[in-house]
């Protein structure tokens, strides 16, 4: 039962902290403590109340929210998710608007897998939701899924984003955010091969490390300094036994969170501190910006030991897709063989995640498509997480693309889709 006790211990630390942060806040809430006059009660419950909050986030994946969208009448119109494949480590998800006709833009939003969960892409969803049918890769947390049901590596991962397009169908728009990127090209490319008809119209990869060693940053630094072996040694543990994945190897969202946390671990700090004495003078509220930022960030999932260690080995070590090597079942992906799907990239001046440079690459694999159908976009002063949300993807990014769908066909007639479950 190698490393499950470390998993457990994890827990059990994030269980404390929040049963901490439970304790300090009721304590320091008894009316009694307003006969005294000092600051010390209020910070002490304005802390217990974040500290609480903030541990309960890690282990509760968010919801997504969206349950009305203004319609252009200006009505409110009643928003549904609807699982359109179930499969066991993820879903096809489609956002249905009720109350209006189905839109001629089909858009399939490939969420990543890299320690959140797809939820990180709300604010994509409400922003192309008023044009288009919009549909989303849901991932699943890997401590839920027993371990009779296999493994789940880059392959496989692949090999699911190939079900989910043949499923859409050719006039679908795929939309690939930062680490699905080199994963959807291949996945596009397998179907360019084995069932043309069945490829997608466009393809846009944001933000993704097609060829990593491209511009170096600090994700692919560590990539090359540690080797597989210590990696694993390091970072994978086994699912304790309070989850149905129990024994399943995996890279812990606890762990993840702690390095993404620790790449700016003074703001975070600051933000935590700056929180607590608002709370404490009743400047905080339920649903700030504080709030909305750090319950999505705070909650994270854990990955399949199989498919974090085959990204790193793979896509930044031996840079399989960079160098148009890349394997799935058993047979070469060909980028090459993409002739027909319009590829655009974009990409942020200054992400410091997957550096400009890194996924514009995927148009010099592009050998068989026309320079027609190719485009790449750099957005000044953008980082990462700004070339999908927030105001650089709303007022330039997005139109852009929405530009570049329709340039390439993208509005097509709405078919109905039948729903497939596992």
């Amino acid at each position: 039962m190698k490393n499950m006790a470390t998993y457990d211990l994890m827990e059990a630390a994030r269980n404390t902290n929040e049963w901490l942060g439970a304790s300090a806040r009721a304590f320091a809430s008894y009316p009694v403590w307003g006969m005294v006059p000092h600051p010390f009660f209020k910070t002490l419950s304005a802390w217990g109340r974040i500290t609480e909050r903030s541990f309960a986030r890690m282990v509760i994946k968010p919801d997504w929210g969206i349950t009305t969208m203004t319609g252009e009448d200006g009505r409110d119109a009643v928003v549904s998710v609807e699982t359109l494949v179930e499969r066991p480590f993820g879903d096809l998800i489609h956002f249905k608007v009720h109350g209006r006709r189905p839109k001629s833009r089909r858009i399939l939003l490939v969420a990543p897998m890299s320690g959140h969960h797809a939820t990180l892409l709300r604010s994509t969803v409400v922003s192309l939701l008023p044009d288009c049918e919009v549909y989303v890769t849901d991932w699943r947390n890997a401590r839920d899924i027993p371990v009779s049901d296999g493994k789940f590596d880059v392959e496989d991962y692949t090999l699911y984003l190939v079900e989910f397009m043949r499923f859409l169908g050719p006039d679908t728009n795929v939309i690939a955010v930062c680490q699905p990127a080199p994963l959807t090209l291949a996945a596009t490319a397998y179907l360019a091969e084995e069932e043309p008809k069945a490829q997608p119209r466009t393809l846009t990869l944001i933000g993704g490390p097609i060829d990593p060693d491209a511009a170096p940053t600090e994700v692919t630094d560590f990539g090359r300094a540690i080797t597989m072996g210590q990696l694993e040694h390091l970072a994978i543990q086994r699912v304790g036994f309070k989850y149905r994945g129990a024994g399943r190897l995996v890279y812990p969202g606890l762990m993840q969170l702690a390095s993404f946390i620790s790449m700016n671990a003074d703001r975070h700090a600051q933000a935590f501190f700056d929180q607590v004495i608002r709370s404490a003078k009743g400047e905080a509220s339920d649903h700030d910006a504080h709030n909305r930022f750090y319950d999505e960030y705070l909650s994270v999932m854990d990955m399949t030991a199989e498919f974090y260690l085959s990204t790193v080995e793979r896509i930044f070590k031996n840079r399989e897709v960079a160098k148009n090597e890349f394997v799935v079942a058993g047979k070469r992906v060909d980028i090459g063989k993409i002739t027909q799907v319009a590829v655009k990239t974009v990409e942020g001046a200054n992400d410091d995640i997957s550096a400009p440079g890194q996924c514009v690459a995927a148009l010099d694999l592009c050998t068989g498509l026309p320079d027609e159908k190719k485009a790449s976009h750099l957005e000044p002063g953008a980082g990462h997480y700004g070339i999908f949300a927030g105001k650089s993807w709303r007022q330039n990014i997005r139109p852009l693309v929405l530009e570049f769908i329709d340039s390439h066909g993208g509005n097509q007639p709405p078919r109905s889709l039948s729903v497939v479950s596992a």
